[in-house]
């Protein structure tokens, strides 16, 4: 069976899974933990990721990866890579540690990024290694459940936004969500042609995206990315704040909280209207 195309374009979210060579453990303790999430952050500030969900098991590991940029291979040729030569020298080993390419399935936000966060955090849960999520100190579920403070590499406002405005109030929904989550069906059943989570028009919609990315292969990086334009700047161009809002962030060059205390609203407000207007331009 041929190899499942790589589909990168901005803005993209994507379930990722990367396994150990014949199965075995990627992790032989906490330490390689800690320094595998140490990684993930790297990677998210340099390729421009945010990772709303995470969770590492012995022998693999779930992301929940959304790419600024269309830096899906670049970032996680960085994060396997660099991770393995760590492993290898901190445990005197020499060879492959993960199993061939990483597993990426791109995701449709709007009906499954709740769903797949809420997959991922219950992995050792399925497996039988602890009976509730809150169990795995190894998941981004404590943190974004209000438990523990997040890692560095992890963003928790886009799952919390969707429940409710007060921080306080969308923890404790989430909290019931996830523990609701082993009744459902895995949202993997409705995988399509290997790559795509999400309707017809969802996958209709990506491979226009990634062919429009394409005819720009050959123009230098350099040119690729916009130039910086001051919140100010852009702001004068639109009247409607929440538009503002998006075409500020669609520059790659302001994050979500700075969006959010220019317009003096809370970077789950910002995150709602992007996640609006990406919703628009799917449909």
């Amino acid at each position: 069976m041929a190899r499942p195309l790589r589909i990168e374009f901005a803005g993209a979210l994507y379930h990722i899974t990367s396994r150990g060579n014949a199965r075995g453990d990627i992790y032989f303790d906490d330490a390689d933990r800690r320094q595998f999430l140490s990684l993930l952050d790297d990677t998210c500030a340099e390729f421009h990721w945010l990772c709303h969900s995470y969770c590492l098991m012995s022998n693999h590991y779930h992301l929940l990866v959304e790419t600024g940029r269309p830096t899906l291979s670049s970032g996680m040729r960085f994060l396997n890579g660099t991770y393995t030569q760590r492993f290898n020298k901190r445990h005197q080993r020499v060879g492959h540690l993960l199993q061939g390419r990483f597993k990426a399935i791109l995701v449709d936000s709007d009906p499954y990024l709740l769903e797949l966060a809420r997959y991922i955090v219950l992995n050792p849960v399925r497996a039988g290694i602890v009976h509730s999520a809150e169990h795995w100190p190894w998941s981004s579920y404590r943190a974004t459940a209000g438990l523990y403070a997040p890692e560095r590499c992890l963003t928790t406002d886009t799952i919390l936004a969707r429940f409710s405005d007060s921080r306080v109030q969308a923890q404790v929904a989430y909290r019931r969500f996830v523990a609701a989550g082993l009744r459902q069906h895995s949202p993997m059943k409705n995988l399509k042609n290997q790559v795509y989570l999400g309707s017809a028009a969802f996958v209709s919609a990506s491979q226009e995206k990634i062919r429009t990315e394409q005819s720009l292969a050959d123009i230098p990086k350099i040119q690729k990315i916009a130039p910086f334009v001051p919140l100010e700047a852009i702001a004068v161009n639109y009247e409607n704040p929440k538009s503002g809002m998006v075409a500020a962030y669609q520059t790659g060059h302001h994050s979500l909280s700075a969006i959010g205390r220019y317009y003096g609203v809370s970077r789950m407000t910002v995150r709602r209207a992007v996640d609006e207007a990406n919703v628009r331009c799917a449909t």
